[in-house]
């Protein structure tokens, strides 16, 4: 029996660890106490925030973004696993990752990084039991409607034609190979 939490890590700057502090307890840490004792959970996981000593901070201007208008980073993944575990180790599911992105190169760079951090964290003893990439086709996001691309296999919505991308070849080929040296 387990759950799935959104957990973005918020990372502090300048002066921002209390405010840091207070939002990960308030929005991450409580969760993760109360599931210490379930067989597993799921974590969702797309991005960083950051926390200034005045609360949260916008995306650097220097910062590449997604098409979501989220910073490109990730690496978070890595640090939301390893975050997770301080709290509620139990084994971890990814169950949702990816990257809103027009150009399928940069999912691709994404989904590199992204796993690279995930097998840095197996390495190092966690317990993650599996990588779900969000999502498989473009999809409908709730405040956003078709625009934001997310899929591993494009889609059309005006035709239902459906295009598979590179970056699902790059997930197969990892996925063959079980390894990220494809």
């Amino acid at each position: 029996i387990g759950l799935t939490l959104a957990l973005d890590p918020v990372h502090a700057r300048n002066g921002g660890e209390a405010v840091a502090k207070r939002i990960i307890d308030e929005c991450h840490n409580v969760y993760l106490e109360a599931i210490k004792d379930d067989d597993f959970f799921g974590l969702q996981c797309y991005s960083r925030r950051l926390a200034g000593p005045d609360g949260m901070l916008p995306i650097p201007e220097d910062a590449e973004t997604t098409d979501m208008g989220w910073e490109f980073y990730p690496e978070t993944l890595e640090d939301a696993i390893r975050d997770s575990a301080k709290i509620a180790n139990i084994p971890m599911l990814v169950t949702e990752n990816g990257v809103a992105a027009t150009d399928d190169s940069r999912r691709v760079e994404y989904i590199q990084r992204a796993l690279a951090g995930v097998a840095l964290c197996i390495n190092d003893g966690y317990n993650v039991m599996g990588y779900l990439y969000w999502s498989a086709f473009d999809n409908f996001e709730w405040s956003f409607g078709f625009a934001p691309r997310f899929g591993i296999i494009g889609a059309n919505h005006q035709t239902q034609e459906r295009t598979i991308r590179e970056s699902a070849k790059y997930l197969g080929r990892i996925a063959q190979k079980n390894a990220l040296t494809i």
